[in-house]
C-alpha cells in the first residue's frame, strides 16, 4: 500500500511513514496506524512488511515480531505475510481513561539482524457505551406550596465516548408538573427540574418522572433515571383503614406467634404526619390482651396465648390506628376473630342406667342399659358413633335424642354358655383423625329353670341276688342339673326311678333299671308226678333252678 493509502476493511485508517534512520545495521521506521476499538479479533488492520517494503520471505527466518509496550497483546504479525492482526478486544475507554488522543506504540524487531520498526496505533471512538445516571434513582422532597418555576438541579448523565458520540439531549417523561431545562457547564450539559403546576398533597402525594439522556450516536443510546418527587404537607389527613370492619378465622390450635390477620390503613399526609401505629382499643377484655398482641409497626394480629373453642368461639376487638402529628389523627376500626374447631376432645360416655344382673330367658330386644355419649368439639368433630363388639347377644337402638342409644338383648340368653359379659362401648367421632374412648359394661346373666336333670346312661341293668338282707344298698343312680342352686337341687323317687329338680316349674327326668334276680339252689327239689303213695311226687322239676324275672318297679 501507498503512504497514506485506504484499507478497504477499515475505512477509517490510515498510515504515514513518516522516517527511515539507518545506522549501522539499525535500521528504524515509523509507521501509524488509525484503528476503531470494538474491531473484530483476528481482523487485519494492515500489512507491516509491504509499508516497510520488507522482504516477506524472510520474516520468519529473521524472526519478525512485536517486543515493546504492555498492550502487545492486542496486536500480533503474521510472519507468513507481515500482516498486523487484532488479537484481542480493544476497548479505546479502558486503554486511555476518557482522553481525546488514544494511541498504542508497538516496536517490531528483525533479530537477525538487528533491525527496528515503530507502529503508533490510534484507536478511535465508536457509539459503544450508553449515558450514565451515577445513581438510578433520585428523590426530591418539594412543600405543596412551592412556587411555581422554582428549579431543582438534576443528576447530571456521563458517556465515556467522544464528540457525537457523549450526551447530547435530555427528555423528561409526559407529565403535568414539571418540565426539564438544560444548561452548559464547562462542555457539560446539566438538566433542571422546573415546577410549571402547584402541588396538591391531597391528591396526590408521590409523582415518579423518567429523565431519558441520549447521545448523538447513528444509532444513538440512551439512559434512564427514575425520579420521585414527594409532596410535603401539614398533618391534616388522619389514617383510614382498609375496611370498616375486619373479620378472620384461626383453629383452636393455632401455635403462639401465628399471624391472625394483617389490618392496613393509610393516611394521605408525609412523614411522620403519614406515619401509623397500630394498637388495640383502650376498652378490651384483660383476656383479649393475653390471648392476642398487635404489632404496632406491621399491622399484624398474632396469638400470644392458649385459643380455645369450647371456651369461647368468637372474639370482638376495637384497633387503632394513629398517626405520628402533632397532634396526633387516630381512626378506629372492628375486628371480628372467628375461632375454627379441631378435633382436640376425645368422646364422653355416660352410663345413665345399667342392670348389672340379666336374666336369662329375657325376650330379644330388651333394655338393660341406657348410654348417652356427647363430645365438646363441633360440627363432625362433635358427631359421635357408638359401637359394639361383634358376635355378641347384644346391639345399641339409637334414641329419638341425638348421641342417646340403648343397649338391647338381640338374641336368646343361655347362662350355661356364658354367664357373664364384658361389653366394651366404643364412642369415635368423625373428625379427622377421628378420636375414640370406651366403656366397659359387666352383665351377669340369672340363672332360670330351663334344664331337666340328667341322668349319665339312658338305661341300667342290675344283676341282683336273692335272699338279700332287707336295707342294705343295691344300686347307686346318680342325675346332674346344669341350672344353678335350687333350679339344680335334684330329687329322686325311687317308685319310678326319676328325677326331679326344685325350681318352679320343677322340671324332671326318668331312667329305666332293669333288675335281674340271680337265683339261689336254696330250694330241694319236689317230684310232682308220678305220686307216691305217701302224697309225694317223683323226680319232675317244675322250673329251673335259675329263672329271670322282671322287677315290679321297673
Amino acid at each position: 500500500m501507498d503512504v497514506g493509502g485506504q484499507w478497504s476493511i477499515l475505512p477509517c485508517r490510515w498510515i504515514t511513514l513518516s522516517l527511515l534512520l539507518c545506522v549501522g545495521n539499525l535500521v528504524s521506521a515509523h509507521v501509524k496506524y488509525n484503528v476503531p476499538e470494538e474491531v473484530k479479533e483476528g481482523s487485519v488492520v494492515g500489512n507491516i512488511a509491504k509499508d516497510l517494503s520488507l522482504d516477506v520471505s524472510n520474516l520468519a527466518h529473521r524472526r519478525f515480531r512485536i517486543v515493546s509496550g504492555p498492550d502487545d497483546a492486542l496486536f500480533q504479525v503474521n510472519q507468513n505475510n507481515g500482516e498486523l492482526y487484532v488479537s484481542k478486544r480493544i476497548d479505546r475507554e479502558k486503554l486511555c481513561d476518557g482522553n481525546a488522543v488514544c494511541s498504542i506504540s508497538l516496536k517490531c524487531v528483525f533479530e537477525d539482524p538487528l533491525e527496528v520498526h515503530y507502529i503508533e496505533v490510534e484507536i478511535t471512538d465508536v457509539n459503544d457505551n450508553p449515558p450514565i445516571f451515577p445513581r438510578s434513582e433520585q428523590q426530591f422532597e418539594i412543600a405543596e406550596h412551592t412556587l411555581l418555576g422554582t428549579r431543582f438541579q438534576v443528576q447530571t448523565a456521563r458517556d465515556p465516548d467522544l464528540g457525537m458520540n457523549t450526551v447530547r439531549h435530555y427528555k423528561l417523561s409526559q407529565n403535568e408538573l414539571f418540565d426539564i431545562d438544560v444548561r452548559e457547564r464547562h462542555d457539560t450539559k446539566i438538566p433542571f427540574l422546573v415546577l410549571k403546576k402547584a402541588l396538591d398533597r391531597e391528591r396526590q402525594g408521590k409523582h415518579r418522572l423518567i429523565l431519558t439522556a441520549i447521545d448523538g450516536g447513528i444509532p444513538p443510546k440512551s439512559g434512564t433515571l427514575n425520579i420521585t418527587v414527594i409532596v410535603l404537607d401539614t398533618n391534616d389527613n388522619r389514617p383510614v383503614f382498609s375496611r370498616d370492619s375486619y373479620t378472620a378465622t384461626i383453629l383452636e390450635n393455632a401455635a403462639p406467634g401465628a399471624v391472625v390477620i394483617k389490618i392496613n390503613a393509610t393516611d394521605l399526609d408525609d412523614g411522620l404526619n403519614g406515619e401509623i401505629e397500630f394498637s388495640l382499643g383502650k376498652n378490651l377484655e384483660g383476656k383479649i390482651h393475653d390471648l392476642f398482641t398487635l404489632d404496632k409497626s406491621t399491622g399484624e394480629l398474632q396469638v400470644k396465648g392458649k385459643i380455645d373453642f369450647e371456651e369461647t368461639d368468637v372474639f370482638k376487638l376495637d384497633v387503632q390506628a394513629s398517626d405520628k402529628g402533632q397532634p396526633p389523627l387516630i381512626a378506629e376500626a372492628e375486628l371480628s376473630i372467628k375461632v375454627t374447631d379441631v378435633n382436640d376432645n376425645s368422646p364422653e360416655i355416660e352410663i345413665t342406667s345399667l342392670s348389672n344382673v340379666i336374666s336369662e330367658n329375657v325376650k330379644p330386644g330388651t333394655a338393660i342399659a341406657l348410654i348417652s355419649v356427647s363430645d365438646k368439639d363441633s360440627g363432625v368433630n362433635g358427631r359421635v358413633i357408638c359401637t359394639l363388639p361383634e358376635n355378641m347377644p347384644f346391639e345399641l337402638k339409637s334414641s329419638f335424642k341425638e348421641n342417646m342409644y340403648s343397649l338391647v338383648t338381640k338374641g336368646r340368653l343361655d347362662r350355661e354358655v356364658t354367664s357373664r359379659y364384658e361389653i366394651t362401648v366404643t364412642a369415635t367421632d368423625l373428625g379427622k383423625p377421628p378420636l375414640s374412648s370406651f366403656k366397659i359394661l359387666y352383665i351377669q346373666v340369672s340363672d332360670v329353670n330351663d334344664n331337666a336333670p340328667e341322668f349319665p346312661q339312658n338305661s341300667y341293668e342290675l344283676y341282683l341276688s336273692e335272699n338279700n338282707v332287707p336295707g342294705a344298698s343295691i344300686f347307686s343312680v346318680t342325675a346332674f342339673d346344669r341350672d344353678l342352686n335350687g333350679n339344680a337341687a335334684i330329687g329322686y323317687n325311687l317308685n319310678q326311678v326319676f328325677a326331679s329338680d326344685s325350681g318352679t316349674p320343677s322340671l324332671s327326668s326318668n331312667v329305666t333299671v332293669n333288675v335281674f334276680i340271680l337265683d339261689q339252689n336254696d330250694n330241694v327239689p319236689v317230684i310232682l308226678y308220678p305220686v307216691s303213695a305217701n302224697g309225694s311226687a317223683e323226680g319232675v322239676e317244675e322250673i329251673p333252678l335259675s329263672s329271670p324275672a322282671q322287677d315290679d318297679y321297673a
